[in-house]
């Protein structure tokens, strides 16, 4: 498989391989999924509230590596001394309006403006649960550097940031954060857009983020493809892999993987250790919102993988891990 640059055809992005975006074809299968659908897709009872102890941020990790969950896809990295935050959403909702749309599950655990300083920001692709309006406008007069797919970009810049501080990158294209710490775009299996025009007009991505003493991969959204493979190969292993494991539905296989394609894809990967993330924050599928972290668990025994499953707003030192925060609800 070619890690260099995506294809175009036209104006529209193309993935890696034959993908079916579940589009207005599936529109009604998908709907119908939804209203049959008896899963406990919101939790009953009121998650957290989380509560980042923020002091810790004074101390660097022993480790070298410590990651935050803020929620959903956004964290907060911190690999060999820079601070990189990963599709930040802070906003109510994921949705063109905050007026209605999937609603959070739990607040985020800090606010925007008790964040340590930052390295970098990763946006992954446009859709509304990674790239988010008012987060990003929030950022407009901060010196943090953005990386992003290509095209993504424009939203950016349109919400206030300003272009020097925006760097584009195509698969296979690679940027250095400070001076030591190396982020590669890579591809995944998805697609973007935020609403009925203009889909694939931006790119999808994943990332390699390569420090002096840690290589790490972060996922964002992807379906199983066997790139991952190919990945792996190239600049694996990897001492932390996130993966998404939420979000999937029997009308979409190709553009979310779920729990057991996402174990695979560590394996692939070569991956030490797998944090799932885009689970336990949103409801965007018809599935119980703790049901792909429980299934995840089972493939994880069975496929011998060690996981990483930090408790939402705590800073925590990258090892195997679990704070079982999902089972007191």
């Amino acid at each position: 498989m070619n890690l260099i640059g995506a294809s175009k055809k036209g104006k529209k992005f193309q993935n890696p391989i034959p993908t079916d975006e579940a589009g207005f074809g599936k529109m009604i299968p998908i709907l119908k999924e939804y209203i049959n659908n008896k899963a406990e897709n919101i939790p009953k009872q009121t998650i957290g509230p989380f509560k980042t102890d923020t002091s810790v941020y004074n101390t660097p990790p022993a480790s070298g590596l410590r990651v935050t969950l803020i929620g959903h896809s956004s964290l907060l990295i911190e690999i060999d001394g820079k601070r990189i935050l990963t599709d930040p959403v802070w906003s109510n909702r994921v949705s063109f309006t905050q007026l209605f749309g999937p609603k959070r599950f739990f607040q985020p655990p800090m606010a925007l403006d008790e964040l340590p300083k930052l390295d970098a920001i990763i946006q992954s692709h446009d859709h509304y649960d990674h790239l988010d309006e008012s987060t990003i406008k929030y950022f407009a007069d901060k010196d943090v550097p953005f990386y992003c797919s290509l095209g993504v970009g424009q939203h950016l810049e349109k919400w206030g940031i300003a272009k020097t501080r925006i760097t584009e990158l195509d698969w296979g294209d690679s940027a250095i954060i400070g001076t030591d710490v190396e982020l590669r775009a890579t591809p995944s299996r998805h697609f973007s857009g935020r609403g009925i025009t203009g889909r694939n007009e931006t790119l999808w991505s994943s990332f390699v983020i390569k420090g002096p003493v840690h290589n790490i991969f972060f996922g964002a959204d992807s379906g199983w493809f066997p790139g991952f493979k190919d990945i792996g190969d190239a600049f694996g292993p990897f001492d932390l892999t996130m993966l998404e494991i939420g979000a999937y539905g029997q009308y979409w296989p190709d553009i979310h993987m779920g729990p057991d394609h996402a174990s695979n894809a560590h394996l692939a990967l070569n991956g030490k250790l797998m944090m799932p993330i885009h689970w336990g924050t949103f409801s965007l599928a018809p599935h119980a919102w703790y049901e792909p972290i429980e299934r995840l668990e089972g493939y994880a025994e069975a496929k011998h993988i060690k996981l990483f499953v930090p408790e939402p707003g705590k800073p925590t030192e990258v090892r195997e891990y679990s704070s079982d925060w999902w089972k007191k609800y």
